[in-house]
Formats: structure tokens, C-alpha cells, sequence
């Protein structure tokens, strides 16, 4: 079974900076989207970016101008690249990859962002 493994949590000052990774443990076939969402406590999970196969992107509102989204050469690794964070942008960030092939989504197991001073 593939699993997704995310990296690059954890806890940073308003204003600073975290890149989020993730990538599978294995071979996934006609993966066509891969995404970052996010759930923070007692709301629902809500996408922050999301990348195509064709390289196109779309982000939330709340955090377009401060993240970024981005693959690796190969199409394997997803990266989130957080900017001016704020601590509104504090919770749990799953990884999301779609398979237009298999019919499935996989997710990661979650990695907390917590922006504090």
C-alpha cells in the first residue's frame, strides 16, 4: 500500500517561513493533482494549493501572494513553500495526490504547522 510521507512542520514565529514536503513511498500511476489542504481545530479541511500535471495552479484566497506550490522534475514530490505566515495559518497540513487512473485519492498523515510568538 503507497503512503504518503509529508515533512516540514512545526512551530514558527509570525512572519517566518516553513517548507512543506511529501512524497510516496512508492509508485503511483496517472497521478493527475497533488495538493496541500489544511484543518485547524473545530473547522473543516479546506485546500490551500493544488498543482496539476499541466502545471497549473490554484490557491486559497487567504494565502495566495504567500505560498507556493511546486513539484520536483519527475512529478514525484510536492513541495509547499510558506511565506509570511500568520498564525491563522496554524493547523494540521495533509498532502494530497489524485490518480485520474486508479479513481483514488491518497493523503498523508498530517503535519502541524503552529505559528506562535
Amino acid at each position: 500500500q503507497v503512503q504518503l510521507v509529508e515533512s516540514g512542520g512545526g512551530l514558527v514565529q509570525p512572519g517566518g517561513s516553513l517548507r512543506l514536503s511529501c512524497a510516496p513511498s512508492g509508485t503511483i500511476f496517472g497521478v493527475n493533482t497533488m495538493g496541500w489542504y489544511r484543518q485547524a481545530p473545530g473547522k473543516q479541511r479546506e485546500l490551500v494549493a493544488a498543482i496539476s500535471s499541466g502545471a497549473r495552479t490554484n490557491y486559497a484566497d487567504s494565502v495566495k501572494g504567500r505560498f507556493t506550490i511546486s513539484t520536483d522534475n519527475a512529478w514525484n514530490t510536492v513541495y509547499l513553500q510558506m511565506n509570511s505566515l500568520k498564525a491563522e495559518d496554524t493547523a494540521v497540513y495533509y498532502c494530497n495526490v489524485h490518480s485520474v487512473v486508479l479513481s483514488r485519492d491518497y493523503w498523508g498523515q498530517g503535519t502541524q504547522v503552529t505559528v506562535s510568538s
